[in-house]
């Protein structure tokens, strides 16, 4: 669907209709389009990456050749194939496809098999090509190799998923997996930074550079910088497998081609012919080339060979001139294909490095989202598994090495038993999806090996579809004490909301995608626009221009130098190419970003027209005035286009582009917040994080799934007011929340301080109560530590300790209420007929919800494997939170009967007191407005909408709802008379009263609440141990001590820190002072009428002198750790 489909389709204003209507909640012929476009990008990228990509991929790798016997092996991968997910031949079932259901239950992962084409010749001749199995390979849910793929809601029920199930994650033993998408820097597009720790780099270096994100086809990246030097030189900086190489810029400049120096020098001068400076620099650089003996190209690849010969693990058999060709195809500008157009890039950066370091032009900001794009989990999966296909036959030739007895003659036998014993992907892929740890040996060009994947919780469905919009700026940058990276600046206006984002450590670094923010997912082949170009009135890299270069802009088509197009020539050109590419004429895609940095005379942006289609780029669709169609423009291209957001913005001659609509600057959380424009902006921040909070109804499949914690509201609602955004993504499938009547009144004093009043009556009646479900899988394989394989689950015959607790087949019934204590399953050995039961340990009741028995993939797994789903009520309880939408969070502090509760005059009763003192300091309007909203609402019948930016100054809300409560015959103010509940007595002052939509968070007291009498203690210490989950102790520690010292409080803290922690009795000497000497007398022999034995001390050989003194348990054990060590420690015993 294009962008301008999609968006004429919102909804002008949300409706009730889905209360009433019939076919409301049937499956529909298709899915809901706004919300797969939600998780596009994860599966599109997904899809290209392991189809055309991987082709891409597997083309671009290098044979590994190596010597053997005397002879030369060259193995290469020359095609690989995923298929989708099925079981393996030979297994017994009814269906071979996988579906991503069965996963889940059997906490499997969803994987399809990895085939590749693996070709081997000996001294130059091929022998043939063997089909290899290389590992199975985690499947994106909903991609085109997800057997799931292109079925209709109906079909997706019948396989036990949601009917709008949107895909765009993995499943990894079991749990639902997203890998995150990163801000990178923008591909092929060379930035100039200032970084004062580059002068550590070496002698003459300085804080100048150019750095460039050199990315081929397949995605494959390496990051390459330009360092200045203050005597005028240029330094190429690159990094391989992790290490960085330096080189001076002219040996790679002659290395390159084969031209003479004059060309050379003639190339990098263009635009700067008048700059003597720059003149003399460049021809010192390349005289520093001369100085080294190196006059031809030839000379110079022989010189960088020799040297770099021994970091690239090359066959022998290679020539200096073979290693340097291969040093400048892998490390410089890999994204050009011709050594010609590396020279001219390198002559664009090095033109660009030098107006940088004489303030000629002003520092690109890495941190800002003009030189930024987004690496997509395709583009990441498929780096990964070039690398791991790459090692793969670094492998084979490993286990040949180790034991080349076993191929004593290559064969195509011979080697697929090599293969076979070479260790192949499983594993790297899981445990990058399982961990999120990227495990690499060249490091991706990456700044970061972890927090690459996250799990898709699905707390409630808010939470689940913003993982899917998030963009992460990277693990590394979270430890940095520099807070630029984390700055809101004015160039991500569209594209990343600028309240969505967490407060604390991850503030500014994890960033949300607006609702109309895309990201470019398709490849194109951009020969027939360089042919546009060319027919537009561009010159050649190697053309003359009509005027001197220095009146020229520099044209940059995908980090490649295209040509140079004339100063006066290019704003038209420009706008050409936008219209051609609003109207789709000439095949230039949509997609497409068109930059004219123009030339001001100043120390601004580096100049130049600069034209992009690569893939990864944030694009978002805006009203282009000229042409009266929808285009979408990137986030670099913005820069120098004038965009206005209401119509009354436009200047005639000026404004170029108009918003859709004004809400489209905030992600799709942050358009549910009603009336966000009346809040205060931190408030909106705090009601995106807890919107992801809510308990809600975060999926329709309760029966089918096993995630081992879900929350339930058991008495959802659909909000009376809302923004066109809910109906939009159709949220009434998953509703978060309950309309309450809401008065604000200090009633009381159990709402002080963000706490509130809950109506008891209500909370009788089904007020925000809720379920909790844990799932918990239990695998006899797994639990029983035996060798023997005979344990499956049931029940001893007559064992009384299970009889109408359990079932025939030793687990619960259905239904069944469990308390602690109760039988939980119980499983016996077939060999020896003997039981075990399993008794349920935790403190809260629960009921089974259902139960559900697992195989394994060949279909013949003995009745080993259940998952047990329980149902926890969790009704709303003194300690539990809530929250408005607005970000006015509370704790529920007292349930108060509804006899003593406020009433209005028609004998309504509030459901919940606010205390007015939330109001003033944070300014939160939009809630005294929904407020209004809603009761207007409710006595009329309607929904109101709260789209942001409906009301103004000259449109105001006040009048607006309150004529509608005028209307009805209430106060225009939204106030009512109230009447105390105890004395009946009429209140003295009117009470703001109204509907507002209030939302249950899973922060529960019955999850925190701590509490221990006697319990469990340290084995070695003799202390509390500490830990909810251990029925422990809370840590009384050094601040705590410090407050009762100050309070003098010595009994208390006596009791504390002794009584109640250590307290132990232990023998002492008095003499000798020694807590270890003091033994107990041997036994008296049996015909001794003596039996009271007696401590004494083994240093003084006196029994007189032992007593016996009161100290902490640890202290023993201190000194007895001392005695270790030939310390004594003496006690001064008074």
């Amino acid at each position: 669907m294009s962008s301008a489909q999609k968006w004429q389709k919102l909804p002008r204003e949300p409706s009730l209709k889905n209360i009433t209507d019939r076919s409301y909640g049937k499956p529909m012929g298709k899915q809901h389009p706004p919300l797969q476009e939600l998780t596009r990008p994860h599966i599109d990228s997904y899809n290209d990456a392991m189809t055309d990509g991987l082709y891409q991929a597997v083309q671009a790798m290098k044979p590994l050749e190596f010597s053997f016997k005397g002879e030369r092996v060259a193995l290469a991968i020359v095609d690989a194939v995923i298929t989708p997910p099925r079981i393996p031949k030979g297994s017994l079932c009814m269906e071979p496809k996988i579906y991503p259901a069965e996963c889940r239950g059997r906490r499997c992962t969803y994987r399809g098999r990895l085939t590749a084409d693996v070709s081997w010749s000996i001294n130059g001749v091929q022998k043939g090509v063997i089909k290899q199995f290389l590992g199975h390979i985690p499947v994106m849910v909903k991609s085109k190799l997800c057997n799931l793929y292109g079925l209709s809601p109906q079909q997706l029920i019948q396989h036990h998923e949601e009917e709008q199930e949107m895909g765009g994650y993995f499943i990894i033993n079991g749990i639902e997996k997203v890998i995150r998408m990163l801000i990178m820097q923008r591909r092929n597009f060379p930035i100039a930074l200032i970084r004062p720790k580059w002068k550590n780099r070496g002698p003459g270096y300085t804080q100048y550079g150019m750095s460039v994100r050199c990315v081929q086809d397949e995605h494959t990246a390496v990051n390459m910088n330009l360092h200045y030097l203050d005597n005028g030189s240029v330094m190429v900086n690159f990094v391989y497998n992790k290490e960085l190489f330096f080189l001076p810029l002219g040996f790679a400049l002659k290395a390159l081609v084969s031209f003479s120096d004059y060309e050379i020098f003639t190339e990098l001068i263009k635009g700067k012919e008048d700059n003597s400076f720059y003149r003399d620099c460049v021809t010192q650089m390349l005289r520093v080339v001369m100085d080294e003996g190196c006059l031809t190209q030839k000379q110079v690849l022989k010189y960088l060979g020799e040297r770099f010969r021994v970091k690239f693990n090359l066959p022998d058999w290679y020539t200096d001139e073979q290693v340097a060709e291969f040093l400048l195809e892998r490390c410089i500008c890999i994204h050009l294909k011709t050594n010609v157009e590396k020279l001219c890039m390198l002559g664009y950066m090095t033109r660009k490095l030098f107006a940088h370091a004489k303030n000629e032009c002003m520092e690109d900001n890495p941190d800002s989202l003009m030189t930024q794009e987004v690496l997509t989990p395709g583009q990441l999966l498929l780096m990964f598994l070039k690398e791991k296909m790459e090692n793969w036959l670094i492998g084979v030739k490993a286990t040949l090495d180790k034991n080349p007895q076993r191929c004593e003659v290559f064969s195509s036998e011979n080697l697929v038993r090599l293969f076979n014993w070479t260790s192949d992907l499983t594993k790297a892929c899981e445990y990058l999806l399982a961990t999120g740890n990227l495990m690499t040996k060249s490091g991706l060009g990456m700044m970061q090996a972890s927090g690459m994947a996250v799990v898709a919780d699905k707390l409630n469905f808010v939470r689940y579809l913003s993982h899917f919009r998030c963009v992460h700026r990277g693990a590394s940058f979270a430890k940095m004490r520099t807070t630029s990276v984390r700055r809101l600046l004015p160039e991500s206006w569209g594209f990343l909301c600028p309240v969505h984002t967490p407060d604390g450590e991850p503030c500014g670094l994890m960033n949300h995608m607006t609702v109309v923010c895309e990201v470019v997912t398709q490849t194109c082949i951009n020969s027939h626009l360089l042919d546009l170009l060319f027919a537009l009135g561009m010159t050649p890299v190697d053309g003359v221009s009509g005027k001197p270069f220095s009146e020229c802009y520099q044209v940059i088509l995908d980090g490649r130098m295209v040509g140079w197009v004339e100063k006066d020539l290019a704003p038209n050109l420009a706008n050409m190419l936008r219209n051609f590419k609003v109207t789709q004429e000439k095949k230039l895609p949509s997609w497409t970003e068109i930059v004219l940095v123009p030339m001001t005379g100043k120390a601004s942006l580096y100049p130049g027209l600069y034209l992009f289609t690569t893939p990864g780029r944030l694009v978002r669709p805006v009203r282009n005035l000229a042409i009266g169609k929808e285009e979408l423009i990137g986030s670099l291209e913005q820069v120098f286009l004038n965009v206005a957001v209401f119509e009354g913005d436009i200047v005639p001659g000026v404004t170029t582009h108009q918003e859709l609509f004004p809400h489209s600057m905030m992600s799709v959380v942050a358009n549910f917040i009603p009336y966000s424009d009346h809040n205060q902006s931190p408030r909106n921040m705090y009601q995106c994080q807890m919107s992801k909070q809510t308990m809600g109804f975060p999926l329709l499949t309760y029966q089918d799934r096993s995630d081992s914690k879900l929350y339930r509201l058991q008495t959802p609602q659909t909000p009376l007011v809302r923004p066109a955004m809910y109906d939009y993504f159709d949220m009434d499938n998953y509703p978060i929340g309950t309309n309450a009547i809401v008065a604000v009144i200090s009633y009381t004093g159990y709402d002080m301080e963000d706490a509130m009043i809950l109506n008891k009556g209500s909370l009788e009646r089904g007020f925000a109560h809720g379920s909790l479900y844990k799932s918990d899988f239990i695998d006899l394989s797994d639990k029983v530590k035996s060798k023997d394989d005979n344990f499956v689950f049931g029940i001893k015959l007559g064992d009384e300790r299970v009889i109408g607790k359990l079932d025939d087949d030793g687990l619960p019934p259905i239904g069944a209420l469990l308390q602690c204590g109760d039988p939980y399953y119980s499983y016996i050995n077939e060999t020896t007929g003997d039981s075990l039961i399993v008794f349920y340990k935790s403190k809260e009741d629960c009921v089974v919800d259902n139960i559900k028995v697992c195989s394994n993939d060949q279909g013949i797994g003995k009745f080993k494997a259940v998952c047990i789903t329980m149902r926890v009520p969790r009704n709303p309880t003194i300690g539990d939170k809530f929250a408005s939408r607005h970000g006015q969070k509370g704790i529920l502090s007292k349930l108060w009967p509804s006899e003593d509760m406020p009433f209005t005059e028609s004998g309504m009763v509030p459901d919940i007191l606010f205390n007015p003192h939330g109001f003033p300091s944070r300014m939160t309007i939009g809630m005294l407005i929904e407020s209004m909203a809603g009761k207007s609402a409710s006595l009329h019948g309607l929904c109101h909408d709260a789209t942001p930016f409906t009301f103004s100054e000259e449109n105001s809300a006040l009048e607006y709802f309150g004529e509608m409560l005028k209307a009805a015959g209430y106060n225009f103010y939204g106030t009512e008379t109230l009447y105390s509940g105890i004395s009946g007595l009429e209140l003295e002052v009117d009470i703001f009263i109204g509907v507002v939509y209030y939302q249950r968070l899973r922060h529960m007291v019955s999850d925190k609440f701590q509490v221990r009498t006697t319990g469990a203690r340290d084995k070695i210490t003799n202390q509390p141990v500490g830990g909810r989950n251990l029925q422990g102790g809370i840590r009384f520690g050094e601040m705590e001590r410090d407050a009762l010292l100050a309070h003098g409080t010595s009994f208390l803290l006596h009791d504390r820190l002794f009584n109640c922690s250590d307290r132990s009795e232990a023998h002492v000497c008095i003499t000798c002072g020694c807590l270890l000497s003091p033994l107990l007398e041997k036994p008296p022999p049996s015909w001794s009428t003596m039996r009271n034995r007696k401590q004494y001390c083994l240093i003084c050989g006196r029994t007189d002198t032992v007593d016996i003194i009161a100290v902490p348990y640890v202290f023993r054990y201190f000194v007895a750790e001392l005695a270790a060590m030939n310390i004594n420690v003496k006690l001064s015993v008074r």
